[in-house]
Order: structure tokens, then C-alpha cells, then sequence
């Protein structure tokens, strides 16, 4: 084939993929009722969802100030949604792709929103012979970055809700009002703790948090200003326990898990939870996995020995589980 007419052809399905990709959020908009706030919601939590392989879908579009993608040649086609995702010009894998991410961001709005989460809704957006594959993606990639889990809290309405791993306060907010999860960033740094032995300096916390653009000092679009929420909200709660390191001249402080994190979670689901960010399985971190197991069978002994006439367990035997830069990088 000629040169140009492969430049034509190129051209042409780039045009396609990019309408496709900005009707399918313009639709995800709609639905979720306020279109004007949804814009500033997407954007937020665009900020940390975890960098993925681009399709090819996601290297041609372009995103606009508001947060939503945009079509250079956007009004030269009046196609519906359903016939953009029909073409045989995009992949299977690009629409369940596309899909996905248009349902993450609905998600995630009627979170912030308070506001529920149906299954009728949610059949309005994605393309309902995929339903279940495209809800179960973006399921597990809210989980690994807000450490969320969405549940049927009502199997009769079909309605759903994201639930916070741990109780935080405001399933997930910290403090009262709207907004976005902070549990994914408190168990991102409860596992940096358990990763450098169970405390981490001051130094350390803020160098691995860089390299998720996270900085002390600097308002980020989910949580706030981080130093905040970290040293002074999560210490407070006692999630985290926040002190002088001894002897240090000048000052110096390091973080440790705090007493209410050890009654919300443990040491093994906390490294499930990065297994499963870093797609790899819990025994990888070969040293935490031990120390994790010994934990584990520590606090089924002490349950049996409470209980009279039951034995103690050997083991916990554990699968691969079901946000950020491996811990152990700072």
C-alpha cells in the first residue's frame, strides 16, 4: 500500500479511537447527574491511579483543562455511544480498556458525591454483555489505589458502595464532608514501615511519597496537605505513632504502626495489599512473609488458648490476595 494512503488509514482510525474514547466519558458524565462537578472529580483521582501500559486508545487522545478527553474533530460525527464501540476498528481489549476507566471514574464520583451506587446506573455506561469483566476491573483498580472494596451492600436494588479497608472515619475521608478515600495512602505507609523493619525515619517516608508526587507542604487534589493528614490526622487517630528518634541531635522523628492499626489489620494483609499494587504474590518479600506468618500464628494461638478446649492453629495458610512504588525502593 502506498505510503500515504497507510498515513490515511492511520489517521483515520486515530480520529475514530479518540471520539470513541471522549463519548464513552461524556456518557459516564450524564449519568452520574452532576456532569459539571464529575470533570474535577475525574481529574483528582486521575492524579494517583497507577501508570499503566498505554493502548493505543490512551496514546492518541487528548485531555483537555477539565480533566475530560477531547476530540480535535469533535461534532463531525453523530454516531451513538453503541455503534462508536461496535467498530471493528478498535480492539476487544481497547474498549474493555475503555470501558473500565469510564467506570473507575463514575465510581469513584458517586463515592465522593455520597451518593449510591446502582447497577442500572453503572449498565448505562459499559457495554452489558461485559458487564461483570469490565465492574471486576474497575473494582480491583480503585482497591489498589484508594484501598477501597466494592460491595452489594443491598442485593434486592442492586446497590453498591466502596467500603474503606480499614474504619477510618467517613468510610475512608478522615474527616466529615465529601471527598476521596485516604486509606490508600495510610496503608502505602504502613507498609513502608513494615518494609524497613517496622519504623521509618521522618526522611524516608517523605523520599518514598516523592515518587508518588506526594510532598509535605504541598496540597494534593485527594488528600489534602499530606503533612497534615499524616503527622498530625492518622497520629491522632492512632493509625500511626509519630515520635523523636532517640538520642538524635538535632531532632530527628520516625514513624511506626500506631495501636489501633494492629486491631484493624495485620501485618499479612497489609502485605497482601502490596502484593497485589505490585502485582506479584506475598512471599515474594521473603523476609515480611515470615515475619507476617510467625504474627499470624502468634494471634491464633492467643485466640485458642482464650477459648477453653480448642487447639491452637499450626498455620495460616495463605493464597495470592486479591499504591504506588515498591516500598523497599526508598
Amino acid at each position: 500500500m502506498p505510503r500515504g494512503a497507510k498515513g490515511k488509514q492511520r489517521s483515520h482510525r486515530k480520529r475514530h479511537q479518540v471520539r470513541a474514547n471522549s463519548h464513552s466519558n461524556q456518557r459516564a458524565q450524564a449519568t452520574a447527574e452532576e456532569a459539571p462537578s464529575t470533570s474535577s472529580d475525574v481529574e483528582a483521582a486521575s492524579q494517583i491511579l497507577p501508570t499503566t501500559e498505554p493502548s493505543s486508545t490512551s496514546q492518541e487522545a487528548s485531555t483537555d483543562s477539565s480533566g475530560v478527553t477531547t476530540d480535535e474533530d469533535s461534532g463531525q460525527d453523530g454516531n451513538s455511544y453503541s455503534s462508536e464501540l461496535s467498530t471493528t476498528e478498535m480492539s476487544f481489549g481497547d474498549v474493555l480498556t475503555m470501558q473500565t476507566a469510564v467506570l473507575e471514574q463514575f465510581l469513584l464520583y458517586k463515592y465522593k458525591m455520597k451518593q449510591p451506587i446502582r447497577k442500572e446506573d453503572m449498565l448505562k455506561i459499559v457495554d452489558q454483555r461485559y458487564y461483570s469483566e469490565i465492574l471486576k476491573r474497575a473494582a480491583e483498580r480503585i482497591e489498589v489505589v484508594f484501598a477501597v472494596d466494592l460491595k452489594e451492600i443491598d442485593p434486592t436494588l442492586h446497590l453498591y458502595d466502596l467500603v474503606s479497608k480499614l474504619r477510618l472515619p467517613n468510610n475512608g475521608r478522615v474527616r466529615a464532608g465529601r471527598g476521596l478515600p485516604k486509606t490508600g495512602l495510610l496503608m502505602t505507609v504502613l507498609g513502608f514501615i513494615f518494609m524497613k523493619g517496622n519504623s521509618a525515619s521522618e526522611e524516608e517516608v517523605w523520599k518514598f511519597l516523592n515518587k508518588m508526587r506526594i510532598y509535605a507542604g504541598r496540597k494534593h487534589l485527594v488528600y489534602g496537605e499530606p503533612k497534615k493528614l499524616i503527622t498530625k490526622d492518622l497520629v491522632k487517630l492512632k493509625y500511626l505513632e509519630y515520635r523523636q528518634i532517640p538520642n538524635s541531635n538535632p531532632a530527628r522523628y520516625e514513624f511506626l504502626w500506631g495501636p489501633r492499626t494492629y486491631v484493624e489489620t495485620s501485618k499479612i494483609k497489609i502485605l497482601e495489599f502490596l502484593a497485589k499494587v505490585n502485582n506479584t504474590d506475598p512471599s515474594t518479600f521473603r523476609e515480611q512473609y515470615e515475619e507476617a506468618l510467625r504474627e499470624e500464628q502468634e494471634r491464633a494461638q492467643a485466640k485458642a488458648a482464650a477459648v477453653p478446649g480448642s487447639s491452637a492453629m499450626a498455620s495460616v495458610p495463605l493464597g495470592r490476595s486479591a499504591a504506588a512504588p515498591t516500598p523497599t525502593d526508598a
